[in-house]
């Protein structure tokens, strides 16, 4: 069923005439004739009768006509989707609680009149988010870009955006509970406890952490989730686990958990950002001109970060 037709069927029926509908729709009177004749056809049926003085429906253009203006309705949402301006700008941050979703939602509380699309592909590699990328599904993801050091395919762009300094969560029994800072150095003497780390990305990350400094970083067993793990952690003398300075977590009072900052050298996760270079977007422009604004270098001999990432 043409689009066109359907259109000027219903214009027709609005403006009574088809003279009329054709001077709103910048055609001939003949031509919105042939569009209606022709949806005719189509459907096997009379939708007009004409009159000295106007045009009215027949019983089966009375039929058609709710269900002509839910086509063009559907037809101006599939546009609007897929018209950049128009649709949500759609972001991959990974995961809600880290620091990429809260730079995001600082974005947005900036400008809360956008339309924002967030995505969480928690458990996609980095290369199925830059498929992604460069299919047009998604306009931006956050990813370390380990296994590329930092190259992105031809046709997309990146830019490192986030240095997120460590931090140890324990809970009040931990032997490190009432330090002001851990040296990281001293964690090897702590088994840190990650349970259902999977995405190829942070497990090379840690598995290059726990190299450089002798760490043992228990990534072995099923996850039951963040509420589980915290309760784990609030309850036990000897498990720990890494948490970014900008993830956010909630938990009970009663856990008394924790979040001791990682020192000399503090180890940091790089983000970059990544997107399509002809990606027109506006808000995309807006967003990504927010994050290099807001991005401070992490460097010196305080900050380990991977050779990769160097």
């Amino acid at each position: 069923m043409e689009l066109d037709a359907v259109r000027t069927f219903v214009a027709v029926v609005e403006a009574g005439r088809f003279q009329a509908a054709a001077d709103e729709l910048g055609i001939t009177q003949q031509a919105a004739s042939k569009r209606v004749a022709a949806l005719e056809r189509r459907l096997g049926v009379k939708l007009f009768v004409r009159t000295a003085q106007a045009v009215r429906l027949t019983v089966d253009g009375q039929a058609l006509l709710p269900h002509a203006r839910e086509l063009l309705r559907a037809a101006e949402r599939a546009t609007a989707a897929v018209t950049p301006g128009r649709r949500p700008l759609r972001v991959d941050v990974v995961n809600r609680r880290v620091a990429a979703a809260h730079l995001l939602h600082a974005f947005y509380q900036r400008h809360p009149g956008i339309d924002l699309d967030v995505v969480a592909l928690t458990g996609a590699d980095a290369g199925s988010a830059l498929a992604e990328i460069t299919a047009g599904t998604l306009d931006a993801t956050f990813r370390s870009l380990r296994d590329s050091a930092g190259r992105v395919p031809d046709g997309l762009r990146a830019a490192r955006v986030i240095d997120d300094r460590h931090q140890l969560l324990v809970g009040p029994r931990h032997p490190l509970a009432n330090a002001a800072s851990v040296p990281l150095a001293e964690l090897a003497g702590h088994p840190i406890w990650m349970p259902g780390l999977s995405e190829p990305e942070p497990v090379g990350y840690y598995q290059d952490l726990a190299k450089a400094f002798g760490l043992t970083i228990d990534t072995i067993g099923p996850s039951f989730g963040v509420e589980a793990l915290l309760a784990e952690i609030a309850d036990s003398t000897r498990l720990a686990t890494f948490v970014g300075e900008g993830s956010r977590y909630l938990w009970p009072e009663s856990y008394d958990l924790r979040r001791i900052p990682v020192v000399d050298p503090t180890p940091v996760y790089p983000h970059s950002v990544i997107w399509r270079a002809d990606n027109p977007h506006p808000v995309l422009a807006d967003f990504l001109g927010y994050l290099r604004t807001g991005y401070r270098a992490e460097t010196g001999d305080d900050i380990w970060a991977p050779a990769w990432a160097r």
